[in-house]
């Protein structure tokens, strides 16, 4: 699989720039996220590696015939019509397991969104693991793996600090990208 998702990735123009750390624990930041045309590139991107990479869909699409095939490809449920801590649920389930690459696109949409959800950042502060910080760039072709960060105490700067890291990255649609 890792040849094959190489070989379209590379077939499709894209190229990694970075390393993703030897770490089995860390919370991914992907951004921009403004296409459904991401999670492939990302996916291809992290498989062409040989990584398993683990991300969020709604616990509908876990449902027979989808289910099975989608969870061997990293998917977790999100039951969106329960009210519980998802960022409790996730921190938990980093402490259980092994080795996880949790990625989460911080926007919470594809539309444009300055104000980004800051789920992945309370994750990875609850569960005590860093944030990686990756970049889509499509007028590069490039997937760019930006910096391994470490959150502090001071949340505000944090987040400025994380959004600072995506300046001069182009999304598939610019309009709809904004930090």
């Amino acid at each position: 699989m890792r040849n094959f998702c190489g070989f379209i990735f590379r077939l499709l123009g894209w190229k990694i720039k970075g390393e993703v750390p030897a770490l089995n624990k860390f919370v991914i930041c992907v951004a921009p996220h403004t296409s459904n045309v991401d999670f492939i590139i990302g996916k291809l991107a992290y498989a062409s590696l040989g990584l398993k990479l683990s991300f969020l869909i709604k616990k509908e699409w876990l449902r027979p015939p989808f289910g099975r095939f989608m969870r061997r490809r990293g998917a977790i449920g999100v039951d969106r019509s329960r009210n519980h801590s998802m960022t409790d649920i996730l921190a938990e389930l980093f402490r259980q397991k092994r080795h996880l690459h949790l990625a989460i696109t911080p926007e919470g949409t594809r539309k444009r969104n300055p104000d980004w959800k800051l789920g992945f950042y309370y994750i990875a502060k609850k569960a005590g693991v860093p944030i990686l910080i990756v970049a889509l760039d499509y007028k590069k072709k490039e997937v760019r793996i930006l910096d391994l960060f470490t959150p502090t105490n001071d949340e505000a700067a944090d987040i400025t600090a994380i959004k600072n890291k995506y300046r001069g990255i182009t999304g598939l649609h610019p309009d709809k990208f904004a930090i």
